[in-house]
């Protein structure tokens, strides 16, 4: 220990008598170790750490993808994942391997619920509302922070109606108040009692940009909206997830309840169906780990951190390899007193373990600044990927997790750097000392310098071509055609169901809307809808068109549709091809029509079959006279923004068929107002929320955002990847320029005698930079020849995360090498031009 504590000082006094090494030397790990911090706090946040509850390994979620929000019919692959209420309690009551199994809401989003204490003076606000079952809490083993937490008890017919409010919640909107505990709230028109609130650190059931502020049980979802799925047994809206007991083996459980499932399955019509059989007896579920809860975020997230993580770890390699560079050529400056420490009995082994003591501090110093880059990349990283969240539960201060991870990493970087220079620069012989060994030009260290050079220009043609595809990929992805106009258009959702609106009201309440919001100051054109493009909602049925077969259950019967007001085709930008579009005459009680998109017509008439005045339904072919095609307009991308446009009909706001499921009436209530102004008009959000508040108080404005930001929105995953990327081959470009500087400059001085003879027996300027140039190209070419075939296989492994572009694009490649080629240029140019402006005579009289 006595020894390991004179190598530290020994260290730390070397490094202060550097202070341009060390400063150059810490700044640059910093970057590397901070970026790769960075990356890894969020990849430990959302990928790593398990749900804050008790003995999270022992939870198990019965599913395993993402599906979301109510799914009918049968699921991609015959795989659930999710279910009906009914049927989560009848796996909950025949599955005794589980001490607890609970559901909880697959979807829930901002403004779920409208909330509004009991105050005199309280306002409603948007909120989020999870529905779940009352053993939910339990499941998860939590305690109350205050109150108390959901029981079965709260989950029943004929219970108070009670819900839990977050912590989060709790400390922002109504600052810790313990008042709000045992108080009564207004949540959709409701009286509830507020029971508790959950502990601090719990942020649901799924890690997500938008937790949820209260936990609701099941059986209040009845009341809670105009229509129930509660006990429908077609629609598929929850997910389950809970504790296994002790000792059980998932294999043989996960047999038991997928046989279950397809007993409780057969009792549906769609699965008595003759062509439903075979998918019947291929249903089944897949249990997977549920110790981080619903993976949906994972599963959206993971493909892109993962890559991330890569990348930033080149950026570190490529810094380690410029900090060895700069360590071997301090190293070989200080060979004459290596020299003389050997000559005098110092042992190779304690040199060698001091220099790397030396390099292991330094990259600690580096370890400890490269927090502080961590602390704000990461802050910016959730700026870039979520930056809309509220109670976002990730922080950007370094976890304990990560500070480990930072430590360990420092002290991986300074081994990688620092063992190679130190076993070079020790390999001295005492004699050395005599000669005068900082001027002779015999030594082997070249040959490594050079080669850190070559790996630097080879992993940063990687990382610009990785960059060059990703920003391509981008500008494609965002600059391609929707269809849309999004200039001076804004979108407003609202929620008339949660402010307690019945179906005969919504004809009132529509046009009180229409003629409020077109009084306002610079508004042109108003229009009601289900939803709008590009936010990420989507409502589709399978379509039957009149006089035709039924069709098969692999048939590809299935389109979008959408609710909308006169004026939407015209805001959105829609092109009416053919007939007309939604009128003001397409009321609740004129024939039912339909617009439909190119898409549609391609799909359902593919032998060009004129479809105006074409009938179809959407419950079977006995419904399918319900709606005639009146019109056919352009395609608008809806959802999906990297594949085709989907088949798709619009229908007038209110208008119901007679063959119309029951739940569908649910899609009467418009969810978005979206409208055009004649140009910016200033203050025309707080004008739009004071319009409505004047219609109803509870009818609150729950997201507001012009078209073009609602748009842009759907591409922040794929922003922040593009900008990192960009961002790391960049600064792996500048390493591997300042690298290759740093070598031509150090070849160059040990070279100036040479040089200098050469210049006086008659080289000139010319012949002397091309000589220095000739070899820094060399280096860089090779750096090519090398990175070019691993550029080109690690692009394989990104395809998936790539929008029309190819693999092996030339332009990107091209671009790459030649930004490349000419840094290498311009970093051996410099001490190429200082090469041929040596004195031949000092040179001599030096030598």
């Amino acid at each position: 220990m006595n020894r390991f504590m004179q190598d530290v000082q020994y260290a730390l006094r070397q490094l202060r008598k550097a202070p341009g090494f060390t400063l150059t030397a810490v700044l640059t790990l910093a970057l590397g170790i901070g970026a790769n911090a960075a990356i890894f706090t969020l990849v430990h946040a959302v990928l790593l750490r398990n749900l804050p509850v008790a003995d999270p390994k022992t939870l198990v979620r019965v599913g395993d993808t993402d599906d979301c929000c109510v799914n009918g019919g049968t699921p991609e692959e015959n795989k659930y994942s999710l279910f009906a209420y009914d049927l989560y309690k009848h796996l909950r009551d025949n599955t005794p391997e589980f001490e607890q199994l609970a559901a909880m809401q697959a979807g829930f989003g901002y403004g779920s619920v409208t909330a509004r204490s009991s105050k005199p003076d309280a306002l409603p606000k948007a909120l989020r509302g999870e529905f779940v079952s009352g053993n939910y809490f339990q499941t998860f083993g939590l305690r109350p922070y205050a109150g108390r937490l959901l029981a079965a008890t709260d989950d029943v017919e004929g219970a108070p109606m009670a819900v839990v409010m977050s912590y989060q919640t709790w400390q922002r909107d109504y600052a810790l108040d313990p008042s709000v505990v045992g108080s009564t709230f207004v949540l959709n028109t409701n009286p509830v009692t507020i029971i508790g609130v959950t502990p601090p650190g719990f942020y649901g059931d799924r890690m997500t940009d938008a937790p949820p502020d209260f936990f609701i049980p099941m059986v209040m979802e009845p009341v809670m909206g105009p229509t129930s799925i509660l006990h429908k047994h077609g629609a598929n809206w929850v997910y389950v997830l809970g504790r296994v007991r002790p000792g059980t083996a998932l294999a043989p459980l996960q047999a038991k309840m997928s046989a279950d499932l397809r007993n409780w399955l057969a009792q549906l019509p769609l699965y008595q169906r003759e062509d439903q059989k075979k998918n019947l007896a291929q249903s089944h579920v897949v249990l997977t780990p549920g110790g981080v809860g619903i993976a949906n975020m994972q599963q959206e997230y993971g493909k892109g951190l993962k890559f991330l993580m890569w990348i930033s770890a080149l950026v570190l390699l490529i810094a380690c390899a410029n900090i060895a560079n700069l360590v071997l050529v301090r190293g070989l400056a200080r060979r004459a007193e290596t020299s003389i420490r050997m000559a005098l009995g110092a042992q190779r082994k304690r040199l060698i373990r001091q220099m790397l003591t030396e390099s292991v501090v330094l990259s600690c110093m580096g370890g400890i600044a490269g927090l502080v880059v961590a602390y704000a990349g990461t802050k910016v990283l959730l700026a870039m990927a979520f930056p809309n969240a509220t109670n976002l539960p990730i922080d950007a201060s370094p976890s304990p997790v990560v500070l480990a991870f930072a430590f360990g990493l420092s002290l991986m970087t300074g081994l990688i750097f620092g063992i190679a220079p130190a076993w070079v620069t020790s390999n001295s012989e005492p004699a050395e000392a005599l000669r005068g060994s900082n001027r002779s030009t015999g030594d082997h260290s070249g040959w490594l310098q050079r080669s850190l050079v070559i790996l630097q220009a080879a992993l940063s043609l990687v990382l610009l071509v990785g960059a060059g595809l990703m920003a391509k990929s981008l500008n494609r992805l965002e600059n391609q055609d929707f269809g849309v106009e999004t200039e001076n258009r804004i979108v407003a959702h609202i929620s008339p169901d949660n402010a307690g609106y019945k179906p005969e009201q919504l004809q009132a309440l529509y046009e009180r809307i229409d003629q409020g919001l077109r009084g306002l100051p610079g508004v042109q054109r108003v229009a009601l809808s289900l939803y709008t493009p590009l936010e990420g909602n989507n409502w589709s049925m399978g379509v039957y068109i009149q006089g035709r077969p039924e069709p098969g259950p692999n048939d590809p019967i299935g389109a979008s549709w959408l609710r909308v007001g006169p004026e939407f085709f015209d805001i959105v930008g829609h092109h009416v091809l053919q007939g007309r579009g939604i009128t003001t005459q397409d009321t609740a009680t004129s024939l039912p029509v339909a617009v439909v998109n190119q898409a549609f017509v391609k799909k359902m008439f593919p032998k060009g079959e004129n479809p105006i005045g074409v009938h179809f339904g959407v419950s079977g072919v006995k419904s399918s006279g319900d709606f005639e095609i009146a019109g056919v307009v352009s395609d608008v991308k809806y959802n999906d923004v990297r594949h085709p446009t989907r088949s798709m009909y619009f229908r007038p706001l209110l208008q119901v068929a007679h063959t119309e499921p029951a739940g569908d009436i649910r899609s009467l209530f418009a969810g978005a107002i979206m409208l055009q102004t004649k140009g910016s008009v200033d203050g025309l959000e707080s004008q739009v929320r004071r319009a409505l508040a004047s219609i109803d108080p509870n009818l609150t404005v729950t997201r507001y955002d012009t078209f073009a930001g609602q748009i842009s929105g759907q591409f922040n995953q794929e922003r922040l990847i593009a900008r990192l990327t960009l961002m790391f081959g960049v600064l792996a470009l500048v390493l591997a320029s300042v690298g290759l500087y740093g070598v031509t400059a150090y070849t160059v001085a040990r070279r100036t005698p040479e040089i200098g003879i050469r210049m006086a027996m008659g080289a000139g300027r010319g012949n002397v930079i091309g000589m220095v140039l000739r070899e820094a190209i060399l280096q860089a070419v090779i750096g090519l020849a090398i990175g070019v075939p691993v550029a080109l296989l690690c692009v394989r492994f990104v395809q998936s995360q790539l929008y029309s572009v190819a693999g092996r694009d030339l332009g990107v490649l091209s671009l790459a090498i030649s930004i490349l080629a000419l840094s290498a240029f311009a970093a051996g140019l410099i001490p190429a031009r200082r090469a041929a402006s040596t004195d031949p005579v000092k040179a001599l009289r030096t030598e």
